[in-house]
């Protein structure tokens, strides 16, 4: 070989050394971390990371944005434009997942050095929250599906079949966030997506029309084909399969599912005439007053079938045929308020009574009408806190309650109506919850002045619009006892004494106006009266303990002149 040749050999192989000697430099700087040189996500680079490096630079990156990532998306639903905050459905970027995903994906050795990659970020949110937050919505442009059941018309079963409608899907409603948030704009300023469109998608009722066909044939017939037997403590029930329609509930749930049940109340209900023979209602505990002063009266237990426990049962043999039967048991139901209740309601004395009289006896009606109203108040219990209205708790007061025809105030005069006199009677209650230092909420003096009430502190009544009401403002039971007699009548507070003594003091009267004569067509509906004088008045209520003045409370009143009414013609 000639000297000339060797030197081009020579050339040739250091050539080709130096090529390979780059070549394998570049496969190094390629290949060097673990993340592939150029891959960008959300306007990073993190290629030639460690999966550590760059779960820590994106955590960094996304930190440096968290007021743009804070910012509420828009997303549109159907025609409907609204936002959703991030962090109420935990919308976030998932960086190790991330980091995960740019690191798996193969990349040759030329891509590695030449090309830039984006990476899509993994993005998390909480799919079941987002779509209870668009339920309103979804309910303004979802078409609703038509829900499979089974309804019985009379004893026959009719079946009604499912429909798909069209809806919110909460995964691919989560998928739609995920795949547009968040986005980088083109100057590398981050800012939101456009506005995301949520897709309406076809949803369809779980149980389908084969499925509703089958509980038709294995259930919902055989059911109501023949009674079914309860045994329970001894006795035999028949639940008829009138009861047994009335309680099986082949509705479908909000998925579209039906779950075969028997519902507990609505056999109760059903049965309520043949349960009579083996159970007791429980009695609540009260109060009552008797020889020896405020007597708590225990409560007693009931005893109930366990229908919660019967109606699986029931269920489950409902598909056989007949005979059927099932086992029930008693089971014990407490009174709702038990005798301890009663016990710590602390009803133990006296703490107010007040008395107001009347004329003729019992037999005049207005008197009766008195005693009548006094009856129906008699043994009430005023819980803590509670208020009171004695509206509220007679209810209407007309013939079909036994009141008469008695004068009442109407426009200005007397004037007979049924239940007229009843005002001495709330007079006298009034007094009595005032005397015992309890709130008053609602009370009307009437417009004139009557001498048989105190002034100013007395209260008239006419249902439904006016009212007396006061509330129990102590921590301990009221009960209010009643009493008459043919020339009085009496209410007595019984409860624990809050205060040491209530009384009154009383302003002058002031503003004294004089009554007018007015003359009325006589005939039966002419009550004639005297005139009384009109003014003015103020009342204080003082409370006292350990003979001390505590507080004190003013009432005002302005009571008009009555005319003097006269049942005849002027002169």
């Amino acid at each position: 070989m000639s000297r000339r040749q060797r030197q081009i050999l020579l050339a040739l192989v250091t050539a080709v050394a130096v090529v390979v000697t780059s070549m394998a430099g570049a496969g190094w700087y390629a290949y060097q971390g673990e993340i592939p040189r150029g891959t960008v996500v959300l306007g990073l680079d993190i290629g030639g990371m460690s999966r550590q490096e760059a779960e820590g630079a994106l955590t960094a990156h996304l930190a440096a944005h968290a007021e743009a990532l804070a910012e509420p998306v828009p997303i549109r639903v159907g025609d409907t434009e609204l936002t959703v905050d991030p962090a109420e459905v935990g919308l976030t970027v998932d960086v190790a997942q991330t980091v995960a995903r740019a690191a798996e994906q193969s990349v040759g050795p030329f891509a590695r050095l030449y090309r830039t990659r984006e990476v899509r970020p993994v993005v998390t949110l909480d799919a079941i929250h987002l779509h209870e937050l668009l339920g309103d919505v979804a309910g303004e442009v979802s078409e609703a599906m038509t829900m499979p059941e089974i309804v019985f018309e009379g004893l026959e079963p009719v079946p009604v079949y499912p429909k798909p409608g069209l809806g919110l899907d909460p995964q691919q409603s989560a998928q739609a966030i995920a795949a547009a948030w968040p986005l980088l704009g083109e100057t590398g300023l981050w800012r939101q997506p456009r506005v995301i469109t949520i897709p309406l998608v076809e949803i369809h009722p779980v149980t389908t029309t084969e499925e509703v066909d089958r509980l038709l044939v294995e259930l919902a017939r055989p059911a109501v084909a023949a009674p079914v037997t309860l045994q329970v403590d001894g006795a035999t029930i028949d639940i008829p399969p009138e009861a047994i329609a009335a309680s099986l509930d082949l509705s479908a749930d909000e998925r579209g599912e039906i779950v075969p049940k028997v519902k507990p109340k609505a056999l109760r209900k059903a049965l309520k005439d043949q349960l009579a023979a083996v159970e007791r209602d429980p009695v609540d505990a009260t109060v009552r007053l008797t020889g020896s002063g405020p007597t708590v009266v225990e409560g007693q237990d009931g005893v109930r079938v366990d229908l919660a426990t019967l109606a699986p049962q029931l269920l489950a043999v409902l598909p056989d045929p007949a005979p059927r039967t099932v086992e029930g048991e008693l089971i014990t139901e407490e009174p709702e308020f038990t005798t301890a209740d009663a016990a710590a309601l602390g009803i133990v004395e006296q703490v107010s009574t007040f008395t107001t009289y009347f004329d003729g006896g019992l037999s005049l009606p207005r008197n009766h009408n008195i005693a009548r109203v006094a009856e129906m108040v008699d043994g009430a219990l005023v819980m803590p806190g509670e208020v009171f209205s004695l509206n509220g708790y007679t209810g209407e007061r007309g013939y079909a309650q036994g009141f008469l025809d008695a004068p009442v105030i109407l426009n200005g005069r007397l004037t007979p109506a049924v239940g007229g006199g009843i005002s001495q009677f709330t007079t006298t209650l009034f007094n009595a919850a005032y005397y015992a230092g309890l709130e008053d909420v609602e009370h009307t003096p009437h417009s004139y002045y009557y001498s048989r009430y105190p002034a100013v502190i007395e209260a008239t009544i006419f249902y439904p619009t006016l009212d007396m009401k006061f509330r129990n403002n102590t921590e301990y039971g009221v009960l209010i006892d009643t009493s008459y007699t043919d020339s009085s009548v009496t209410v007595t507070l019984y409860s624990t004494k809050v205060w040491d003594d209530v009384t009154t003091e009383w302003g002058p009267r002031r503003n004294i106006t004089q009554p007018e004569r007015r003359y009325i067509d006589p005939g039966p509906d002419c009550i004639a009266t005297e005139g009384i004088p009109g003014f003015t008045q103020d009342a204080w209520r003082i409370f006292w303990r350990d003979g001390i003045e505590v507080k004190r409370e003013k009432f005002t009143w302005r009571y008009d002149a009555q005319p003097e009414f006269i049942c005849g013609k002027r002169p």
